[in-house]
């Protein structure tokens, strides 16, 4: 037998680095991390080579008393908690006291810090793990922490990251879910000695947004706010016409932390379930504030996993909470023909102007007023661009509808002969929805157009209805309504198909039997693991009934969601649109009426049971611009 060796402490913290420090995005989230829980409201992060040969983190918070310097750098030493009882009550973001150890045992550390009690700040190196120096200087209150040579002495685990700019992606795209989840703390991010954004922390989640994503993206955002047994959410929900093709735009935070959980996403995607194509994903930025004792934090090293007490009843508040506030909300997608900003991120001149973090106080003193009167008009700048819609933190908590819309204007009549001026102005928040019964009064149907699109004029608007997603809508409502109240027809097979169950599968079968029966299949035991499908739904006969059997079945396996299961939803969406009125195809004029009349009577008038719209406007204001009948100035 092998001898049992006690491993050395420079050993046993390379060993603990390797489920803390992964790669340089994770030196980045522990110091962030640590800066915002020292109080900092101001926070600088630079990085070099995607950050393993420079990590440069400077904050302003309350710094690092001379004599906890060597305590800060020993394994399990920390000031967040004192004893596991503390771990159901925590407000810190860390917690653990692995951080600075883990990253100094696996790279070149040098720290500066300084509390605002002490005159002088205290430099200290470390590498390796090993102590090199320690000497009193100068340095403004705060903390920088740099970081060198990442991996230096782990060749193996250096050869394995990937290449520099990829690494930089990675750090760059943790940057934007800590300023999103920070929006009181300004930050400033340099990468290989360029600024690639800053916020101000003046707690506008907006316009955090608008400077990450760009004015296409915060133009289509809606206020959202919920308060429900215990659990708070607030922050801003993408309408469809953003919508994405993974769940990376999918962000939200516990407590203030970014987190992943399945639990959450599947919550917020079944809340946007009507709203969305199949493979496409909501986007939406949100903050959940939820009791400590409800919920453990302590899951995993990385802190991005969570488990929540009474799982069941906080998913079905997210999900009745977002479908409500999407519910509430005008969804027809606006055609614009006017060129709409491009590039991801706000301004290129508004990212020079970012202080350091020790220079923060200083231009806080002095310009306070010129600072105050400036984000004013920068502010009301940005709510006068054309299709870019900007609110304060207070507007978004007081309003429930965000337009999506060009801004209306006021044309002023110039002198005969030349372009008139437009003067743009906010349009009213609560006037009536356009898909409405009180609206339907004041639609003028123009006619069909291409055998698939009906024409309609409503005051200053031009709706495009599209003929076949809006009666594959109407038919999907009315037969889940029959699937509800078991009155789907179903049509008998002769002979029947047999079908042979794995046991997995029949107990599946038998926990949703009166799905199946209910969407019209007639299904009896044949001996054994065999059964027979003597009768299939009507709309789907002929469809391939013994693969459709198990294709609902796998997916029913698969599920564990309350309410109606998505696979069956997903094949009462097949048989709504293999029944529905194609595109190029003939419609009277009183038939379409008619289709029109029936789907404004439905929750959600403005998407198909697949997510595409059923209707589009135009305004009369884009129109006229693209026929050069205005101008803007």
């Amino acid at each position: 037998m092998a001898a049992i060796n006690v491993l050395n402490h420079q050993t046993i913290d390379k060993i603990a680095a390797g489920e803390v420090v992964e790669r340089p995005l994770s030196v980045v989230k522990e110091l962030v991390e640590n800066a915002i829980d020292a109080g900092a409201d101001a926070v600088t992060v630079e990085i070099k080579d995607g950050g393993t040969s420079l990590i440069r983190v400077t904050d302003n918070g309350s710094g690092i008393e001379k004599t906890q310097i060597r305590n800060a750098f020993l394994r399990h030493a920390t000031s967040k908690i004192t004893s596991a009882e503390d771990l159901t009550s925590l407000v810190t973001l860390g917690f653990r006291g692995e951080a600075l150890a883990s990253i100094a045992a696996v790279s070149m550390v040098e720290l500066i810090s300084k509390t605002p009690q002490e005159l002088t700040g205290i430099r200290y190196v470390i590498e390796g793990g090993v102590e090199k120096e320690e000497e009193e200087i100068g340095a403004p209150d705060g903390t920088t922490v740099l970081v060198r040579s990442l991996f230096y002495n782990t060749p193996p685990r250096r050869k394995f990251l990937k290449q520099p700019q990829t690494e930089g992606s990675y750090v760059a795209d943790l940057m934007e879910h800590l300023a999103m989840s920070n929006p009181g703390v300004s930050f400033k991010f340099v990468m290989n000695g360029q600024t690639k954004f800053y916020t101000t922390g003046n707690r506008d989640l907006h316009e955090i947004v608008y400077r990450i994503y760009g004015r296409e993206i915060s133009a289509q955002l809606i206020p959202f706010h919920s308060r429900e047994n215990g659990v708070e959410i607030e922050g801003l929900l993408g309408k469809p016409v953003i919508n994405r093709a993974n769940r990376s735009y999918e962000i939200f935070y516990v407590n203030g932390r970014y987190i992943k959980s399945t639990l959450i996403s599947k919550a917020i995607e079944e809340g946007y379930r009507t709203y969305l194509m199949q493979h496409k994903f909501p986007f939406c930025v949100l903050h959940f504030q939820i009791d400590a004792d409800r919920i453990d934090v302590n899951v995993h090293p990385t802190k991005m996993e969570v488990r929540i007490a009474d799982e069941p009843l906080f998913y079905d508040m997210v999900k009745n909470a977002i479908y409500q506030a999407l519910h509430e909300t005008e969804m027809i997608p606006e055609v614009t023909l006017t060129k709409k900003e491009a590039h991801r991120g706000g301004p290129e001149s508004a990212m020079q102007s970012c202080p350091e973090p020790f220079e923060r106080s200083r231009i806080a003193t002095e310009e306070m007023k010129k600072t105050i009167s400036s984000a004013q008009q920068s502010a009301c700048d940005r709510v006068q661009e054309p299709n870019a819609y900007y609110v304060s933190k207070e507007g978004m908590q007081n309003q429930h509808v965000m337009q999506a819309e060009p801004v209306a204007a006021d044309i002023v009549t110039p002198p005969a002969g030349t372009p008139s001026v437009v003067t743009p102005v906010q349009m009213e928040l609560f006037e009536d929805k356009i898909l409405s019964a009180k609206a339907r009064v004041r639609y003028q149907m123009l006619g069909q157009l291409f055998d698939t699109y009906w024409l309609i004029s409503y005051e200053d608007k031009l709706l495009i209805v599209d003929q076949h997603a809006a009666h594959e809508k109407v038919k999907y409502e009315r037969l889940m309504k029959h699937f509800k109240e078991h009155d789907i027809v179903s049509q008998t097979l002769v002979p029947p198909i047999i079908v042979t169950m794995s046991g997995r599968e029949k107990e599946c079968y038998v926990r949703h039997a009166n799905d199946f029966a209910a969407l019209g299949f007639v299904i009896e035991e044949f001996g054994g693991n065999e059964y027979a499908i003597r009768g299939v739904p009507l709309d789907l006969y002929g469809y391939g009934e013994k693969e459709f059997f198990h294709e609902i079945l796998d997916e029913l396996s698969a599920e564990n969601v309350t309410g109606t299961p998505e696979g069956i939803r997903i094949r009462i969406a097949t048989m709504a649109c293999k029944a529905a009125v194609k595109g190029n195809m003939r419609m009277s004029r009183q038939e379409a009426e008619q289709l029109i009349d029936e789907l404004l009577t439905l929750e959600n008038p403005y998407h198909c049971p697949h997510g595409r719209p059923t209707v589009i406007s135009m305004s009369k204001y884009e129109l006229e611009k693209k026929f050069k009948r205005i101008v803007t100035s």
